[in-house]
């Protein structure tokens, strides 16, 4: 996390927004602290034992990397309405957590990189690809080109030129999908890059989304103590998974099961994990944890922690990948099971809440009221603007203290106007994060939109402080305009 997000995370934390409030037996108010231009920003909301508010990017499970920069490439030249910009294009490289490296492309052309950017594997609804009807031949063109045809010579002949080299190879690729993901006017500089561009989008054909490299359904559960919670299913191309028991398991008593009852420590796609809670247990909740070593599927999405461009999967080695869930118990009452996550179609995040308990679960969110009746399930989805940082922390029974953030990042910069400036700053896009700036020979200005910038944070950190003053000041001003005298704090 950039050093000014982090200012204005604890800057806005300062303002509480009371998001949920359950009645029930032994309800308590759940509280948040939410991040966003005047707008409820919701994370994921899934229980947590006792413990101070964690910070935890919102992720649905798969591999966790961190950009290295763009390492192989070539030119191409993107036609604006300010004229021709020549900008690097090709494919980047991720360093996988845990072991691993992954090639992939940009599929937001006008977004810049940041330095050093952690990204997690997405499904493609929550990004831009969600609502993009091309994403099908984005993949295609993902498999049916550099790196995963590693034959140069054969892929040369198929777009009907005598050779390519890997730099023109990945740039007339990431053209290609250039003209699908953002649907902008891009050549590629060298004849033959573009000849490769132009056979690959006219051949490209939908093909479907890929599965996740590992993540499990539903991610959070809940129920009454004595019983068996879940099931969770894991779902994986991986041959082998292990599975990791509660860290609080010696105390609480709970164990990770499968159908039969038996303790586990490894599992399969299909695999059905229940967490076994003793009758006797106090009402609270509990997490397990599922890792694997797998390449990830060609085609996945990869979302910026931070604000940084969107990128799709080209390749894999065999790389670390996990995922989580968690359980809430409670002797009798309204039991929630609570989960969210962007849903792009939608402009927002998806709250789901399912009752595990014997009593209605009533919600305040947004200003309305939510019954989730016993044994039932509700989804809400709560609007969020486009860009928009949010961290939000929910608060509840059983000492539940938890913090979810991230960016809603559904749009290309293309189609919401950020980053096409006509007077870009002087340097190349898409850089390489922490690399130095690559030179080209420009008739113009270099679109830097693309390219990595160390101000872009603070940047952003600025403005957001200055859109949370804005808010401040105007809600001062007619809360003491309608009650003056009033000495409301």
């Amino acid at each position: 996390m950039f050093a000014s997000l982090s200012a204005f995370s604890r800057f806005s934390a300062s303002s509480a927004y009371r998001a949920f409030s359950v009645r029930g037996r032994g309800s308590a108010r759940l509280t948040a602290t939410a991040v966003a231009s005047g707008l409820l920003a919701v994370g994921a909301i899934a229980a947590a034992g006792p413990a101070a508010a964690e910070e935890a990017p919102q992720h649905q499970g798969g591999a966790a990397a961190t950009l290295d920069g763009l390492k192989t490439y070539d030119k191409a030249v993107i036609h604006t309405d300010g004229g021709d910009q020549r900008i690097p294009a090709g494919l980047f490289e991720m360093t996988v957590d845990g072991g691993g490296t992954l090639k992939t492309y940009c599929i937001d052309i006008h977004r810049p990189t940041q330095e050093q950017a952690k990204y997690l594997e997405t499904s493609w609804g929550q990004t831009s690809l969600g609502t993009n009807g091309d994403a099908g031949k984005i993949r295609w063109i993902l498999e049916h080109s550099y790196p995963q045809v590693d034959d140069l010579s054969a892929l040369a002949e198929q777009a009907g030129v005598d050779s390519l080299t890997e730099q023109t190879a990945a740039a007339g690729t990431q053209v290609a999908i250039w003209r699908y993901s953002d649907h902008v006017k891009v050549d590629a500089l060298d004849p033959k890059a573009e000849k490769l561009a132009d056979y690959l989008e006219k051949n490209a054909r939908d093909a479907a989304e890929p599965r996740p490299s590992l993540t499990l359904e539903p991610n959070a559960v809940s129920g009454k103590a004595g019983e068996k919670l879940g099931p969770v299913t894991v779902r994986t191309d991986a041959d082998r998974v292990t599975v990791a028991p509660p860290a609080d398991a010696a105390a609480s008593g709970v164990e990770v099961v499968g159908k039969d009852g038996e303790p586990v420590t490894a599992a399969a796609d299909g695999s059905e994990l229940y967490f076994d809670v003793p009758a006797a247990a106090a009402d609270g909740s509990s997490a397990l944890t599922v890792q694997a070593t797998t390449p990830v599927p060609v085609g996945r999405a990869f979302t910026g922690v931070t604000q940084s461009q969107t990128q799709i999967l080209a390749g894999s080695s065999e790389s670390t990948v996990s995922a989580g869930a968690t359980a809430t118990w409670a002797k009798k009452g309204a039991i929630p099971a609570l989960s969210a996550k962007k849903n792009c179609a939608k402009g927002g995040v998806d709250v789901t809440a399912a009752n595990e308990g014997d009593e209605p679960f009533s919600f305040e969110l947004m200003g309305t009221e939510h019954t989730v009746e016993a044994g039932q399930s509700q989804t809400v989805t709560v609007p969020v603007q486009e860009d928009q940082p949010y961290s939000f922390t929910i608060k509840g029974p059983g000492g539940l203290n938890k913090n979810f953030k991230g960016i809603l990042d559904c749009k290309t910069s293309a189609a919401t106007g950020v980053g096409t400036t006509e007077e870009p700053r002087n340097q190349p896009s898409p850089a390489a994060a922490g690399d130095a700036p690559v030179a080209v020979a420009v008739d113009g200005p270099d679109l830097a939109e693309t390219g990595s910038s160390n101000a872009t944070p603070m940047i952003l950190g600025i403005a957001a402080v200055f859109v949370v003053l804005g808010g401040a000041a105007v809600f001062f001003f007619r809360k003491k305009e309608s009650a003056p005298g009033s000495g409301a704090e």
